[in-house]
């Protein structure tokens, strides 16, 4: 799978996350416009994602805290800590969401990964072609070392994906995150930069 970073420009500091393409979906930089489609899309998810993501109240989906987020979302770009993106289809659909946050600098060159695809766009290898855009990304846009990432043990897909994008099994946190009203065990993985050169 071909994975290209358009329009970035390794030797500046960009103002915002660069249009990745990876196959059969590229990622961009969320946009205030997006609103309206990510809320339904949100909407149509929300039995789906409700057993993997960390809580949402109702007022999460609205669009004054969408702007906020975005707000958010730029403020952590411009520090360096963190990178959203929206997953679209060739068609221009939006079919979900990857981040890049928690980016830890100095000895630890590293940062998380966190994905979802909506309901109707599941199985399509949507989220794997995003998830092995934003980890290229990681390594040679951001020239970090490591990438994270965290599922439930029950999440069976989402196990499959990280293997397929090349992320090694390193460990079990009990109690990680607090999802559908409960602590939830999760398993643990990452993918380094030299994995990806070999």
């Amino acid at each position: 799978m071909g994975i290209s970073l358009l329009n970035f420009d390794f030797g500046r500091a960009p103002l915002k996350p660069p249009l990745l393409t990876a196959g059969e979906v590229y990622l961009r930089a969320p946009e205030a416009e997006d609103y309206d489609a990510w809320a339904r899309l949100r909407e149509q998810s929300r039995v789906h994602l409700t057993k993997w993501e960390p809580d949402w109240k109702p007022e999460d989906a609205r669009s004054d805290a969408y702007r906020l987020r975005l707000r958010a979302y730029d403020r952590q770009f411009r520090v360096r800590a963190g990178v959203a993106f929206h997953v679209l289809d060739r068609a221009d659909r939006l079919v979900g969401g990857v981040t890049l946050s928690d980016i830890r600098r100095h000895a630890a060159q590293s940062a998380t990964i966190g994905y979802w695809i909506g309901a109707p766009f599941l199985r399509r290898g949507y989220g794997l072609a995003a998830v092995k855009a934003a980890t290229a990304y990681a390594f040679e846009g951001l020239q970090l070392n490591r990438v994270e990432a965290a599922c439930q043990p029950g999440n069976t897909p989402s196990r499959a994906l990280l293997a397929k994008a090349g992320f090694t099994e390193e460990g079990y946190a009990r109690e990680y995150l607090f999802i559908n009203g409960d602590w939830r065990d999760h398993v643990l993985y990452a993918r380094l930069a030299r994995d990806a050169r070999a």
